[in-house]
């Protein structure tokens, strides 16, 4: 197990409700709020006018900023950074799934920095500060309501990438299960894949001696996967609901990955389909994922064995380990299904013409290696790319 130190500074506020303390919490931040959210499903559903209300019934005064969208680009991040310097802000309120968290994430940072916001997502600078960000999560899928990450896509050459820096981090989060019920399957399969893509990223590690955070890791999949089909078939299951809910955010709040080193090759490999073809990134997940499973597991058998056996219940084959680790990943796949998601680029109707490109931009010109348990080329991105493409069922 790796040296680590863990420090989450998100205070989580959960339950039935907890949308009215919007005010109440954002006003020990400052005065004037930025409330930055997408489009008409907080209009529609009111949610966004009653967090006007409190907001404005603890004293702040409102300025707002929609438009969010799923992979959310860098376009509107500039807008707003201008709308805040403007309205001298003091704080950000985020209403929303992770794009409008994300977005939010990256005009925090970039209201105090001098330089063009683009240059943390590009290597250029380290952010050091950032305007408090207080979260009120529809969507329970990126973990962003708790994490210290944002991804932004930049329209020019349509670049999907992620920045994480401590100071990102919210400094609230109201989670209302009850928010979720309006959720259309498809999204909130898309959400659960991309939360137990971030559990999984955390558990394919090359380091020993992590058993218990392995069985944090196979435990919250396990539940994930039970609770994923009752909120499907039943929108209005409280219970069903709240465990997702609760699950996104423990998925991505560090604590799973700490002593571990973590992978994140297949979010790379993502990337680029959401970008291209705007994807939802958890049904380009449940594309990838079991395909990087194929390519690399040779590197460390016995993990994919415990990953099978653990996660899935299959029977151990101990002569013909090999048997094991395919079965698991064809029990993965099989429940991307049964909720409803993609497992190829054929049932997505991706085209496969862009395979190179795509494995190109995302090892910057084979300049970089993706991932830690095994560190991925352009030969081996493109190798992946290839075995997503497989057949429509």
């Amino acid at each position: 197990m790796l040296n680590f130190t863990f420090s989450n500074v998100t205070k989580i506020i959960f339950g039935r409700g907890v949308e009215e303390q919007t005010g109440k919490e954002a006003k020990l931040w400052g005065k004037k709020v930025l409330l930055h959210y997408g489009g008409g499903h907080i209009v529609r559903t009111g949610l966004k006018d009653r967090v006007v209300e409190s907001l404005r019934e603890a004293g702040l005064e409102v300025v707002e900023l929609g438009g969010a969208q799923p992979n959310p680009r860098l376009s509107l991040v500039r807008e707003g950074i201008e709308l805040a310097r403007k309205e001298k802000v003091d704080l950000i309120v985020a209403v929303g799934g992770g794009s409008a968290i994300d977005s939010a994430k990256a005009i925090g940072i970039g209201v105090p920095y001098e330089g063009d916001v683009w240059d943390f997502y590009a290597g250029k600078a380290k952010a050091e500060e950032s305007l408090p960000l207080g979260v009120v999560l529809t969507i329970p899928a990126a973990g962003s309501e708790s994490s210290p990450s944002s991804v932004i896509t930049n329209e020019d050459g349509w670049l999907k990438v992620g920045y994480g820096a401590l100071v990102m981090r919210p400094k609230f989060a109201l989670l209302n299960p009850e928010l979720t019920f309006t959720l259309p399957a498809y999204q909130t399969a898309c959400g659960v894949s991309d939360m137990m893509a971030h559990i999984m990223e955390r558990y394919f590690t090359q380091e020993g001696d992590v058993g218990f955070s392995d069985h944090l890791c196979e435990a919250a999949l396990r539940s994930i996967m039970q609770e994923a089909p009752i909120a499907i078939a039943e929108p209005e299951n409280y219970g069903a609901r709240a465990n997702i809910m609760w699950a996104g955010t423990i998925a991505h709040n560090d604590l799973l990955g700490m002593g571990r080193s973590e992978d994140w090759a297949s979010h790379n490999i993502e990337h680029e389909l959401s970008a291209l073809y705007d994807i939802a990134h958890g049904a380009g997940l449940s594309i990838v994922f079991p395909a990087w499973m194929k390519y690399v597991y040779k590197q460390n058998p016995q993990r994919f064995v415990q990953f099978a056996v653990r996660v899935f219940g299959v029977e151990q084959d101990f002569h013909k380990p090999e048997r094991t680790i395919l079965e698991g990943i064809r029990r993965l796949e099989d429940f991307f299904h049964r909720i409803g998601l993609p497992t190829t680029l054929a049932e997505a109707e991706i085209p496969v013409d862009r395979l190179q490109e795509m494995a190109e931009k995302a090892t910057a010109g084979d300049t970089q290696k993706l991932g830690s348990f095994m560190p991925l080329g352009q030969a081996d991105v493109l190798a992946i790319y290839e075995l997503c493409q497989g057949e429509t069922r």
